[in-house]
């Protein structure tokens, strides 16, 4: 196993400083997303909470590494990351892909014997693993991509008009939207903690009924929480997401005493 603080320094972010002992809230990122879009986040919640954010290869910083196009390979290393370089008790927080990818990473810790470290669940903008849909944005070209990343408002049509800019964020987006469309989920497991899932009702990617599906995917217990607004709803919602979060926070918190 690497160092734990050099496993640290390489994947995780950690904006605001708060206390040592307590809860970690853990965030992943979406398709193409980074570390720094929980920034606003991290400074809502300090410093009563430990925030740090997940940084995938291939993208800002990590912008030389080769991107990875697995589900289960950025699991693996999400999942060691997370094992060797941070204590105590963890709640997870992903967006889109970033949902899966949690989900998955505590699947991973309960198998492993960590399961009582992960307190619970907030997932975003993603449906539950058991509905399924035919997707293959990573096979277009890279107009087409640019085309789905605008209709799903994830960032400026403006900003990605700019040559440069798509050269240096395609690399990302493209490996990204390969791991999670060719994900397969593990039949028959559940988890064991909470999950709290959050959904825009006019997002495209999310129905209600996919939203709601995530019950099926844990025997802990489960709320939904429905937002104004698209796939991105929570830029624009981003008070009541921080206080949604905070409030599965101290619910996780207080399950566990």
């Amino acid at each position: 196993m690497a160092d734990p603080q050099a496993l640290r320094d390489l994947w995780l972010r950690e904006y605001h400083p708060a206390p040592d002992s307590g809860l970690t809230l853990v965030c992943f990122p979406y398709a193409g997303g980074a570390a720094s879009y929980f920034h606003p986040l991290s400074e809502a919640l300090s410093p009563g909470v430990r925030v740090l954010a997940l940084q995938y290869p291939g993208r800002q910083d990590r912008r030389n590494e080769p991107v990875r196009t697995s589900v289960d390979v950025l699991v693996d290393e999400i999942t060691e990351v997370l094992s060797a370089s941070v204590s105590g008790p963890m709640v997870f927080f992903g967006h889109s892909m970033g949902s899966t990818l949690a989900y998955e990473t505590a699947r991973r810790l309960e198998a492993d014997g960590q399961g009582d470290r992960v307190l619970g669940l907030v997932l975003s903008g993603r449906r539950a693993p058991g509905t399924v849909r035919e997707e293959t944005v990573h096979l277009r070209d890279d107009a087409g991509i640019i085309d789905e990343v605008v209709r799903l408002d994830g960032t400026s049509a403006a900003l990605l008009s700019d040559e440069d800019i798509v050269a240096m964020v395609m690399p990302a987006l493209r490996g990204d939207y390969t791991a999670v469309e060719t994900y397969v989920p593990l039949e028959g497991t559940r988890l064991r903690c909470p999950v709290s899932v959050l959904t825009g009702d006019a997002d495209p990617q999310v129905t209600a009924e996919e939203a709601g599906a995530w019950a099926e995917a844990t025997d802990g217990d489960f709320r939904v929480r429905t937002f104004p607004g698209g796939h991105f709803y929570l830029n624009a919602q981003r008070d009541a997401v921080n206080a949604a979060l905070a409030e599965d926070l101290a619910a996780f918190g207080s399950a566990r005493v």
